[in-house]
């Protein structure tokens, strides 16, 4: 089994947040490919499912951002289960809007839901960087992440979550390259 969790902040009031995009990648992964309705665990919410013959448990912390990684590594530790079978879908500020990027291991950038992850389970595990752009000043930061999509952007994250649904199984099956590939293709203008 490998556990695919999407970062962000539980509530409503975060729902659109750039910050929250890993949860909405995870959510979109479920709906395409069928999995069981989420349930309590883990301090989250986990969905079971298979892409293609592969299992794979969803999910999102209910901890919040900053305590990400307790929800991950309780999951880890159910399932028995190493940080090679772990990808964390999150925001990236160092990417441009809507790019998608696939990497093992790296810093956290400081990104508080990476930092806590890093902290439960060591920093050997899948990240799924999904680009939310810099505002161009380090001041502008914060509003930026927690700001909401614009809805001028809503067509464009659409296709995104989409194209990272409809792609997943090459994550799956651990073809990063294929999966960045294929993503890239679908969103080109």
């Amino acid at each position: 089994m490998q556990i695919w969790v999407g970062l962000g902040n539980p509530g409503a009031q975060y729902a659109m947040h750039r910050h929250n995009v890993g949860f909405m990648a995870v959510d979109a992964i479920a709906e395409t490919h069928n999995f069981e309705p989420p349930k309590k665990a883990f301090h989250g919410w986990a969905q079971q499912g298979r892409i293609g013959s592969t299992r794979i448990l969803i999910l999102k912390p209910a901890t919040f951002m900053n305590k990400s990684g307790q929800a991950i590594g309780e999951a880890m530790r159910f399932f028995k289960r190493g940080f090679g079978d772990v990808t964390v879908f999150h925001d990236e500020l160092d990417l441009a809007p809507f790019k998608v990027k696939v990497k093992t291991g790296g810093g956290t950038a400081g990104h508080n839901g990476l930092r806590s992850t890093e902290q439960h389970i060591g920093n050997e595990f899948r990240r799924v960087r999904i680009g939310i752009g810099h505002p161009g000043h380090k001041d502008k930061v914060t509003g930026h992440v927690l700001g909401n999509y614009a809805k001028a952007e809503t067509d464009r994250l659409a296709d995104m979550l989409g194209a990272i649904a409809a792609e997943a199984e090459w994550l799956a099956t651990g073809d990063d390259a294929r999966f960045m590939n294929e993503v890239a293709l679908r969103l080109q203008d």
